[in-house]
């Protein structure tokens, strides 16, 4: 999908040539003389188009128009919130015509707006395909974003850059979280890492099972073992600035199956488990949109993957491994393995002596639980990097919450056999999940996104979110403004 910035006021919109026009209104928006301005004050006098955000009328060859369809929807004060549900609305609303070329038509530029009607076009717009013929790939080839003055337009290139950037990330992250685990395996999910290690600034090195047992990597390798599907560790580095600049470490889970091991699943909702990669997929998705806009930043991307299975090799309850950091771990649960790659990947992560390191994973069904879907997860025993993380989040509608780590909820993972346990109680899942990864991440600032309720949705709107890719690169850009600005 090709997105265009274009200056656009109502009066130039009437002559615009589109196959649809979407015109959102704002709550004080003020009518001129143009054909469009005159539709929104007949609609708001007939009372078919009131101020009630995400209310639409669409118009079908509006006299003075050059687009066929008109689509006005009300946008209340105009928060990039209410943006993003105005433009779904719209853009779902059309979803039927089947538009090649629409052209919004925004009241304001700011970053936050930008960003919001981009990615709103992107998710109502979204049809997967790759293991579905019978699907009509989208139709909508080009989105005109127009801001009324030239002025306004100029102001926001940097936010309507950083936009398409995270279009593309979030694109790429759901598009391999939907994709079936068979289609999906490490292998696939190694190569769509050389893919990007293709790409300008970018390079990748993928490890396989024998250069992970020199690493030691223990606990990663049997968690493995149960799968024909060999493990693959993913090393990503974006340089984007001198060698010297410390870069910023994402971890990502890429469980690309995860049956539970011998602590067999429930069979209702298995098919689900195809998701359990949906952190690696954000780590690939920030990485796409890095290669977009090449910030003057250092990235590095670990994912760990591999599937959980149950064969005659697989790890059993009780079994005692030693990770990399020389901890060695009772496996009381084995549908508890993200934390088990995740710390190995932890380890490694020192290595590069890092400012911060965030590991993202569907590590807990506690955090869905706790938080629901809106909100993922976030733990860190640092207060400049959590809320750093909190307000990238806001910033781009891709929120997260944080959550205790005090050190009374490590009591539940002492072990008789070994240094630690990998489950607690039923009580603070979330939370002690995260105490064991914490243990595998006290050389450097650290925090964890459980991102189990916000990663994928079920129903009838089942498939991949893309998140946190916005939170991510939000934080990372934010970063770099910061240094910047000292």
């Amino acid at each position: 999908m090709n997105f265009e910035l274009k200056t656009l006021d109502l009066k130039a919109a009437t002559s615009h040539a589109s196959d649809a026009l979407i015109v959102l209104v704002a709550a004080d928006f003020k009518p001129a003389t143009d054909a469009v301005s005159r539709l929104i004050t007949e609609a708001r006098a007939s009372g078919d188009l009131d101020a009630t955000p995400a209310k639409l009328l669409s118009i079908w060859r509006a006299p003075g128009l050059a687009a066929p369809r008109v689509v006005l929807v009300s946008v209340g004060e105009g928060s990039a919130r209410l943006v993003r549900q105005a433009v779904s609305a719209a853009v779902t609303t059309l979803k039927a015509v089947a538009p090649k070329k629409i052209t919004i038509c925004l009241p304001d530029g700011t970053q936050q707006r930008l960003q919001a009607a981009a990615q709103a076009v992107a998710d109502a717009s979204y049809v997967y395909t790759t293991t579905k013929p019978s699907a009509k790939a989208a139709a909508l080839k080009r989105v005109v974003l127009a801001l009324p003055t030239a002025e306004k337009t100029k102001n926001a290139k940097p936010d309507f850059e950083l936009a398409r950037a995270q279009v593309a990330g979030v694109s790429l992250a759901k598009e391999w979280g939907n994709r079936p685990a068979n289609y999906a395996t490490p292998t696939h999910l190694a190569q769509v890492a050389k893919d990007l290690g293709k790409k300008s600034g970018i390079h990748c090195q993928v490890l396989g099972p024998k250069e992970i047992e020199k690493l030691g990597m223990g606990s990663f390798a049997a968690v493995a073992r149960g799968s024909v599907e060999p493990l693959r560790f993913i090393v990503l580095q974006y340089s984007g600035a001198a060698k010297s600049v410390a870069p910023t470490v994402l971890v990502g889970k890429g469980i690309t199956f995860d049956t539970g091991g011998i602590s067999l699943k429930p069979g209702p909702g298995m098919d689900e488990m195809k998701f359990d990669m949906c952190g690696a997929a954000s780590v690939l998705g920030t990485f796409e949109a890095l290669s977009h806009l090449k910030p003057a930043i250092n990235v590095v991307g670990l994912i760990p993957t591999c599937e959980n299975m149950p064969d005659g090799t697989a790890l059993k309850p009780g079994d005692v491994v030693t990770s990399m950091s020389g901890q060695t771990i009772e496996v009381l649960n084995t549908d508890a393995e993200g934390r088990l790659i995740l710390c190995d990947a932890l380890t490694y992560a020192a290595r590069f002596k890092p400012r911060a390191v965030i590991d993202i994973a569907t590590l807990t069904g506690a955090c869905v639980i706790s938080l629901g879907h809106v909100r993922s997860g976030l733990f860190s025993p640092s207060d400049d990097l959590a809320n750093a993380l909190f307000a990238a989040g806001e910033a781009a509608l891709d929120p997260c919450w944080r959550l205790p780590l005090d050190e009374e909820y490590a009591e539940g993972l002492k072990s008789n056999f070994a240094d630690v346990a990998n489950v607690a109680g039923r009580e603070g899942g979330s939370i002690t999940a995260a105490k064991f990864l914490q243990r595998f991440a006290k050389d450097y600032p650290w925090a964890h996104l459980d991102i189990a309720g916000s990663a994928w949705k079920s129903g009838a709107a089942k498939g991949a979110t893309g998140r946190p890719v916005g939170l991510l690169l939000q934080y990372l850009l934010t970063t770099q403004a910061k240094k910047k600005a000292a």
